[in-house]
């Protein structure tokens, strides 16, 4: 009788199944360049198992960003972000980077608030979480199964960063590793100032002799953006064209917002400058009249009045801008019918901060009344302005730095970080094409 008891644990026991191994998660490549995309796989699931996606990463600042999506295992036991759909959370569908440009602020942080490195030179560090059950956004996460820490970098091993102050030039060269000679590219942003690296460190981390190009609010630049004159840009144009690094004989400009503006009006006027990248640009001056010599763009004014606040305090103002189809304002129309070079529009046709779309297609038209064809256009539904290299976090609605409040963008998170991925393909190759 005891042996009878005794064995009927024993059988009990060989009947239990075998436990099943912990979870892992797995992202690769774990450090790689923040431009190029990541392989996502988790295992050791229970086959159907519904879990949470979740990314984490903090800003310069320590301001805390997140985002999350919900899955469901295969009958393995195994996810792919590569192959399988998210069912819920910050975005649906197969989306490969969905957690890196979904990433918003945590909703303890101040709404509005971009997530790009003010620094080039440390990693942006994103830890990926994978946790129990489907919890929505906002929401206390379920238990922890699994997590990995991928950090995405701005400058490759080599890249060699370089800070100027050439005659009145100031801002970033970023050189590749070897010998040379590289393709060089003027690069800025628009009028939130300072200098912004990040695309620099990239297009060098892709073989560009990359200029960071500040032009106010930045060291001794001017602190406001009253008036530009275009011998600045001149200037820079020359240094690099001269550098023993850059290939020549002619550079290249990109340029967002106000910054493709100012490179419609560098390969109009300047010789050095043989191919222009505008994303979001406007093909009229605005703002600050430009001057160059002799010569003045006035620059388009933004009427207040036409400014409209939602209820949550974001402002609109899309139609604020002056009309450059107004007789009246054609003063401001850059002449880019006398530029040799070659242009690139890329534009997202849900761009709410200003009508991109129509500028670009004003351009096109005049372009095409002198008889020109050397252009392209990238036009993308449902992005908004700022398109910037692949997966940078998607902003609808960001802080502006000169008004102080928060100001409508546009665009929908899915088709907008897809034009970002797209479009950094095309704007490379285009630049590879005219500056060799």
């Amino acid at each position: 009788m005891w042996r009878a008891l005794a064995a009927a644990p024993a059988r009990a026991l060989l009947r239990t199944p075998p436990a099943r191994r912990a979870a892992s998660l797995a992202v690769s490549p774990a450090v790689g360049p923040a431009d190029e995309r990541v392989e996502t796989r988790v295992a050791g699931l229970s086959p159907g198992q519904p879990v949470t996606l979740r990314a984490v990463a903090a800003d310069d600042r320590g301001c805390l960003f997140q985002s999350c999506a919900h899955y469901r295992a295969d009958s393995r036991g195994e996810l792919h972000l590569g192959t399988d759909a998210s069912h819920g959370g910050d975005y649906t569908g197969v989306e490969p980077m969905g957690l890196f440009w979904s990433l918003a602020p945590a909703g303890m942080e101040k709404p509005y608030q971009r997530l790009v490195p003010r620094s080039t030179g440390a990693p942006m560090k994103v830890e990926v979480l994978v946790h129990q059950g489907h919890s929505p956004p906002g929401s206390m996460p379920g238990p922890v199964v699994a997590k990995a820490e991928v950090q995405r970098l701005f400058t490759a091993p080599g890249v060699r960063r370089i800070r100027l102050k050439e005659g009145v030039v100031r801002g970033s060269l970023f050189l590749p590793p070897g010998d040379g000679p590289f393709p060089g590219v003027i690069d800025m942003y628009g009028d939130e100032g300072g200098l912004i690296e990040f695309r620099s460190g990239l297009l060098a981390t892709r073989g560009f002799a990359a200029l960071s190009l500040p032009y106010f609010d930045f060291e001794d630049l001017p602190r406001v953006m009253k008036e530009l004159k275009l011998e600045y840009f001149e200037e820079a144009a020359r240094f690099l064209q001269r550098h023993p690094k850059v290939k020549g004989p002619g550079v290249g400009v990109i340029g967002t917002g106000k910054g493709a503006e100012l490179a419609l009006s560098m390969i109009t006027f300047l010789p050095e400058v043989v191919a222009a990248v505008s994303i979001s640009g406007c093909s009229s001056n605005t703002v600050a009249d430009l001057h160059y010599g002799e010569m003045t763009l006035p620059g388009l004014r933004f009427d207040m009045k036409k400014v409209s606040v939602s209820d949550s305090g974001v402002f609109d103002i899309f139609e604020a801008l002056d009309d450059p189809t107004n007789p009246a304002n054609s003063p401001s129309a850059i002449p880019i019918e006398k530029a040799e070079g070659h242009f690139l529009l890329v534009v997202g046709e849900d761009d709410r901060m200003w009508k991109s779309s129509l500028y670009a297609e004003l351009a096109i038209k005049r372009l095409r009344q002198h008889g020109k064809e050397n252009f392209e256009l990238l036009s993308y539904p449902g992005a908004g302005h700022r398109i910037d290299p692949p997966s940078t976090p998607f902003c609808q609605v960001a802080m502006d730095r000169v008004l102080g409040v928060p100001v409508l963008g546009g665009g929908e998170s899915k088709a907008h970080a897809h034009a970002q991925e797209h479009s950094w393909g095309k704007i490379q190759e285009f630049l590879h094409l005219h500056l060799g």
